[in-house]
């Protein structure tokens, strides 16, 4: 029978567990008998405990050990700082709920930031607790420094993490798929089912959740963000062009003008993979843009194919629609990767509201963020206010009882609480448990020790590497019990200790395990669920007039917006004659100023209700699929409706017919009125229905003014699709309405983009 290969977790815990024990038994041992130094060995014990363990830094061991570099001062002032609140327990309470909440509340900067709080947070912990001793300051620090130098020292010489893939890498080896898959289509090998399937699998491996954390671009910065998007219009290039591979023969036929955009999109993607291994300068969009907009300008006039034929004219509208969805996309990856590492300031002739963050210096997209979530409907709000007031009552409850070990008791509402009543409840039962067990395997001991340091001293190393291995596995009753052997084996050795050792930690451990399932009921019990379905709420009521302004914009185009115009030709400031939900006529002025609202509000309700879903993920919610609503549905519908409001407007080509405006404001208006009926979320869900662009009134529009009709039908549809599937369907699988539309080319291309966030 053969042997199972231990699971990768398993094997990193372990190698971390060595790391992390080497460093503190190195520096303890030496502060504590050649040094005779118990305050050093303190510190030098904990301070890789707290940035090796406690925080999990993510990354290979050049990464991590940079990281913690890189927060030493801040580690160094917040244990100054506790010590000098320590004077007695009101300051070191004040200074509790304002570090807790500012350290709780920097997590959103991105995943390094977050990874270090909990290591952060139990330096203060460490210090501000009696007695006040601001002399031993020094001490203090020359352990914190002595223990972060050996953890930087066997993160890189010891077992070290191997280096992770960057993201960037991901998104370059996509690109060389999709240029050569673009390339061969342009070549007229377009049916290929086998590609189509590497196609899917490559766009799947760039989200965000099959990267290491290390690498997910996901802070603040203009790198990470210009990355995400990159990541995201590369997924929708690969969808994309994995639809034209599955499409029948019998649609593939040649079209000159398709083929030379095919090969302007496997140029550029080639071009943007060089920039991204850094084998070459990054490019521009300039070029490709070019093309697109030639194209744009050629696809609509009877010069380009169209004919008399309504049904044959559409057919090629929707084959060239589709194309164009990649090219754009294409596109869009060039203007992040430009952003991201090649420092461009600007987004060219794209809109600026995609590349809003390609302007503002660092400091202010930093500032942008926190300032984005200081809100109570933000979920990391409310996780920076839950950890800072059980930080601060297990400090004022330690302070006033006197507790001899209280640092136990906010290391315990640190580690133990969760965002959910219930996941809190489960975790501090097992810690308890493992607690009260942990604590009698240590009073037995130190009963059986006596006053023999030598016996503690042995103990202690391994005590550690079993804990630190163990723990992070096998879960709270493991680590807690385990970790309970490591304190009793160490402060043992600091000082006479007695089988009431045990006995305080126990104590002190359900202190904390008390206070974190009050405030885990106290403050948002609920987690992320309550907040998920109130932030998906808002940003489809706040999507709904999008709808029609954007469905506005594109009837009432002058013919003097051409794609490739100047900046600001988007729904955002195309939108003329419309004003609100209502569509009433009050100017273009009054049209641009409601649109841009729309816009604004639209994307910032979406950033909180993305954070809200992401946390409700992680927090164990119940599957759509199961029963409730598709959150993730209800998130892409809304993230289409911006996207639309983007582009939509920037491809008309001139004013449409009264019917054809009368058509479009009807359909807009159902779809609107059905996106605030499914804000509600009612017993199984809304039936959305637009109205089908009628063949009379296709028929009867002018050539160029046909393909905006088609992209607007197209868009609403799937709209329409994706709010009915919100009642029940999975989040994998297409709604009933969507998956009747798959023969339809321009509805496949919506659908791929559904499947490609």
């Amino acid at each position: 029978m053969r042997k199972r290969p231990p699971s990768p977790g398993r094997a990193r815990a372990t190698r971390q567990a060595a790391r992390v024990t080497a460093a503190s038994a190195t520096g303890f041992y030496t502060a504590l008998y050649v040094l005779d130094r118990p305050v050093v060995a303190v510190y030098a014990l904990f301070a890789p405990i707290a940035l090796g363990l406690l925080s999990p830094i993510p990354g290979g061991g050049r990464d991590r050990a940079r990281t913690v570099l890189c927060v030493l001062p801040a580690a160094m002032a917040l244990t100054a700082l506790g010590t000098a609140l320590a004077v007695s327990t009101a300051p070191a309470v004040a200074g509790m709920l304002v570090i807790g909440f500012a350290l709780s509340f920097a997590s959103a900067y991105g995943p390094a930031a977050a990874s270090a709080v909990p290591g952060l947070l139990l330096f203060y912990v460490l210090a501000c607790f009696p007695p006040y001793e601001p002399d031993t300051l020094p001490q203090r620090l020359c352990g914190l420094l002595a223990g972060v130098a050996l953890l930087v020292l066997f993160e890189l010489l010891l077992l070290p993490a191997p280096p992770v893939q960057p993201y960037r890498a991901r998104i370059a080896a996509a690109l060389d798929l999709a240029a050569a898959s673009a390339l061969a289509f342009a070549q007229g090998h377009r049916h290929a089912p086998e590609r189509a399937g590497r196609l899917r699998e490559a766009g799947r491996g760039l989200r965000l959740s099959q990267a290491p954390p290390a690498s997910r671009p996901t802070g603040a910065g203009r790198t990470d963000r210009g990355l995400a998007q990159a990541g995201a219009a590369t997924r929708r290039v690969l969808d994309q062009l994995s639809r034209m591979a599955e499409r029948p023969e019998s649609e593939t036929a040649a079209d000159p003008p398709s083929e030379e955009l095919l090969r302007g999109v496997a140029a550029a993607c080639t071009a943007t993979a060089a920039a991204l291994r850094g084998t070459r300068a990054v490019p521009g969009p300039e070029a490709l843009e070019e093309m697109v907009a030639g194209f744009v300008a050629v696809r609509g006039r009877p010069s380009g194919g169209l004919h008399a034929d309504t049904k044959a004219s559409r057919r090629l509208l929707e084959c060239r629609s589709d194309l164009l969805v990649t090219a754009v996309s294409a596109l869009t990856v060039q203007a992040a990767v430009a952003v991201a590492i090649g420092g461009r300031r600007d987004a060219a002739g794209l809109p600026p509201e995609q590349f809003w963050y390609a302007r503002p210096s660092t400091p202010k997209l930093l500032a942008l963020r926190l300032s984005g979530n200081l809100t109570l409907r933000s979920v990391l709000f409310q996780n920076a206010v839950r950890t800072a007031l059980g930080l601060g009552a297990a400090r004022l409850v330690a302070g006033v009882l006197g507790l001899e070990h209280g640092f136990w008791v906010l290391l315990a509402v640190l580690t133990l609480g969760r965002t959910t009543a219930g996941a809190t409840w489960s975790t501090v039962r097992s810690a308890a448990t493992g607690t009260l067990v942990g604590a009698l395997a240590a009073g037995a001991l130190i009963f059986e020790a006596g006053g023999t340091v030598e016996v503690y001293a042995a103990v202690l190393v391994p005590a550690m590497f079993i804990a630190f291995s163990v723990g992070p596995i096998a879960g709270p009753a493991w680590a807690q019990g385990l970790f309970t052997l490591v304190v009793a084996a160490a402060f043992s050795q600091l000082a006479p200790a007695t089988w009431r050792l045990a006995e305080t930690r126990l104590l002190d451990v359900l202190a904390g395990c008390t206070i974190g399932l009050i405030c885990g009921v106290l403050a948002w019990p609920a987690g992320a669920h309550a907040e998920v379905r109130r932030g998906v709420a808002d940003v489809l009521r706040a999507a709904a007039p999008l709808v029609q302004v954007t469905a506005s914009a594109v009837v009432h185009a002058s013919g003097q917006s051409e794609w490739s115009g100047a900046p600001g030709t988007s729904a955002a400031s195309g939108a003329e004659g419309t004003s609100g939900a209502e569509g009433t006529s009050d100017g273009p002025r009054s049209g641009r100023g409601t649109a841009e609202e729309a816009m604004r509000l639209t994307r910032h309700r979406l950033r909180i209700a993305e954070g809200a879903y992401a946390q409700y993920r992680t927090e164990g919610g119940r599957d759509p699929v199961d029963s409730g609503p598709d959150w993730h549905l209800a998130l892409n519908c809304a993230f289409h409706t911006v996207t639309g409001s983007h582009w939509l407007p920037r491809q008309a080509y001139g004013p449409a017919p009264p019917e054809a405006v009368e058509w479009a404001r009807e359909s807009a208006a159902r779809l609107a009125t059905a996106m605030d009926g499914a804000a509600d979320f009612p017993p199984g869900g809304v039936r959305a229905a637009p109205v089908p662009l009628p063949h009379e009134v296709a028929a009867a529009a002018p050539v160029p003014v046909l393909p905006a009709l088609v992209d607007i039908d197209t868009w609403l549809r799937t709209l329409a699709a994706e709010l009915t599937g919100i009642g029940g369907s999975g989040p994998d699988e297409p709604p009933p309405a969507a998956r009747d539309d798959e023969s339809h080319p321009a509805a496949a291309r919506q659908a791929g983009a559904r499947t490609g966030r």
